[in-house]
């Protein structure tokens, strides 16, 4: 006779789940729905375009954030369901799809108490991710293009809108460098952690010899900011230079100089666009993610003055967080919380919410360290 009984684990879920939902405030979520639904239905809306992105664009967060809480609330009572069902029919096929169903509401429910955890300034905004390619030649420039399609297929996994918003492309294989934007709820307090130097080791492809190559590419996450008015750029401290989108080998894309890039000439900072249609745009989006760099590298020094006033200087976490090796052992291993992978395939298809996970506990217990 079967006798399916899982209530202790799904007690245990429902537990976690009510802690989750208590943080996340469903209550006031449905409430700023509601307010901004009555925003976004005005007849004069869009009268102002740039006000009418930032209502339309908090609405959707907010409707995803609220969806992701109220479709775990119906798995955890359809779960029940199910239990009772194959008890009562004593079928065991729907107990086998009952006993995954809880592996995979365990997973989703660790997934939204992650998100308890983040609660800095700027978490619960878009990100702005861009890859850089360092030491290694062809191999860095190939491993930045590895990483660049990890982590669209992650987003892609998710569900998340992705829009690249500038490429460079390196001469022989891959990319010296790209920027993108996801455009989700939580996306920069998730991807944070995933800044850093991000090191390759693997037999080169592009080498004669067989020899094993080390290469590296740099990580760096900000936040989107919908103004970044904080901060003042004059003129005089920027250089901005036009030139034609273009694509791999050069083919160009736009038949006017429409690309743009911005060096900050204070600080070394450059920032290029070329995704938006025109100068002005272009100029737009580059200068708004140029004023978010100069914001949190102000925060930054700020933040790091106070640390050596208190006599506690720590080094960056970011410098060779994650090592990759696609030779022998192959191994994907987080060299900050110890987390790793036997399977490198499916980290570069996207798989990646391991890490992430045990990247933001880890950033949250050295936070309360510190």
């Amino acid at each position: 006779m079967l006798e399916l009984d899982l209530s202790a684990e799904i007690a245990a879920l429902r537990q976690t789940f009510g802690d989750i939902r208590e943080v996340v405030d469903v209550e006031g979520l449905r409430a700023a729905i509601e307010r901004l639904s009555e925003e976004a239905g005005a007849p004069d809306l869009w009268d102002d375009p740039e006000k009418a992105q930032k209502v339309t664009s908090a609405l959707s967060h907010r409707q995803t954030e609220l969806k992701r809480v109220t479709e775990v609330e119906q798995r955890l009572d359809d779960l029940e369901v199910l239990i009772d069902l194959a008890n009562e029919m004593e079928d065991e096929d729907s107990a086998a799809e009952a006993r995954a169903e809880l592996a995979s509401l365990t997973d989703t429910i660790s997934q939204l108490e992650v998100q308890t955890l983040l609660d800095g300034e700027y978490d619960e905004r878009a990100a702005i991710v861009t890859i850089r390619s360092g030491a290694g030649g062809d191999d860095a420039t190939d491993f930045a293009e590895m990483l660049l399609r990890m982590y669209l297929r992650w987003a892609e996994r998710h569900k998340y809108p992705v829009k690249v918003m500038d490429t460079s492309y390196a001469e022989g294989a891959g990319i010296k460098s790209t920027t993108f934007e996801v455009d989700a709820p939580y996306a920069f307090g998730t991807l944070s952690v995933e800044a850093g130097t991000h090191r390759l080791a693997r037999i080169s492809p592009f080498g004669s010899a067989d020899k094993r190559q080390t290469s590296f590419a740099a990580v760096e996450v900000i936040p989107l900011m919908e103004e970044a008015t904080e901060v003042d750029i004059p003129e005089g401290d920027i250089r901005v230079d036009v030139f034609r989108s273009s694509g791999p080998g050069g083919q160009s894309v736009n038949t006017t100089d429409s690309a743009v890039r911005i060096t900050h000439l204070p600080t070394g900072i450059v920032v290029s666009m070329q995704n938006e249609k025109s100068q002005i745009q272009n100029r737009a989006a580059a200068m708004r993610v140029l004023q978010t760099r100069l914001l949190l590298l102000q925060k930054e020094e700020e933040a790091a003055k106070k640390k050596e006033l208190a006599g506690n200087i720590t080094a960056s976490w970011g410098d060779q967080m994650r090592s990759y090796f696609l030779y022998g052992q192959q191994l994907v291993k987080d060299l900050r919380t110890g987390h790793e992978s036997g399977n490198p395939t499916t980290v570069f298809d996207g798989d990646l919410d391991g890490f992430i996970s045990a990247g933001i506990r880890w950033r949250k217990r050295k936070d309360d360290d510190d």
